[in-house]
């Protein structure tokens, strides 16, 4: 099932997520409905808070975007990226490693918007899968700004808190009318009030 889209300025999107347990009600439909509606958007990934659950779950799949690339130079680009397609329960960040370096990023919750964003190269991560098993995995390149991007949502961050004031406040209108509904988009979308 499809599920709408959070929109900015919804309150749960600046919630710090909840852990969870196994037992967490309908969690493999959830996911399976999380997936749908990733792809549905066209996003690379996807968290909960973003459909209104204020939980530490998100999904992401960076091999698309390999698979997408037109050609074996624009691959290179990201050695030591092999792509990874998951889910991320309970994750912590561990460690952020490398050069910081700049992605035009955007978001489903705040769509129409892009801007260059800093990251580093480099990201270790302790997470759950979909069935509870531990892992602790480092990861590099694009896959890893897309886990720093969804794991921000989870603790109650966007991508645009990353911008100098003066960058964001140029921006002001146009989140304004995201917030508001006044935005045009191809997947279900929910908006704040």
């Amino acid at each position: 099932m499809i599920l709408p889209i959070v929109a900015y300025g919804s309150p749960v999107l600046r919630k710090v997520g909840k852990e969870i347990t196994p037992d967490y009600p309908g969690l493999s439909d959830l996911i399976a409905n999380m997936w749908e509606t990733m792809y549905n958007s066209n996003g690379v990934g996807l968290a909960a808070p973003q459909i209104n659950r204020d939980i530490r779950l998100f999904i992401m799949d960076s091999l698309q975007v390999f698979e997408n690339m037109e050609d074996d130079e624009e691959r290179d680009e990201y050695p030591g990226d092999e792509g990874y397609k998951g889910v991320f329960i309970n994750a912590r960040v561990l460690n952020k490693g490398g050069d910081e370096w700049a992605y035009n990023e955007g978001c489903l919750s705040i769509p129409k918007i892009r801007e260059d964003i800093l990251r580093q190269e480099t990201v270790l991560i302790r997470f759950q899968d979909e069935n509870f098993v531990e892992h602790t995995k480092e990861f590099c390149g694009l896959t890893a700004r897309i886990i720093l991007h969804e794991y921000d949502h989870i603790e109650g961050k966007l991508f645009i808190d990353y911008l100098k004031p003066l960058k964001k406040s140029l921006l002001k209108r146009k989140l304004t009318d995201i917030s508001k509904g006044k935005v045009d988009v191809d997947y279900k979308m929910s908006f704040p009030g």
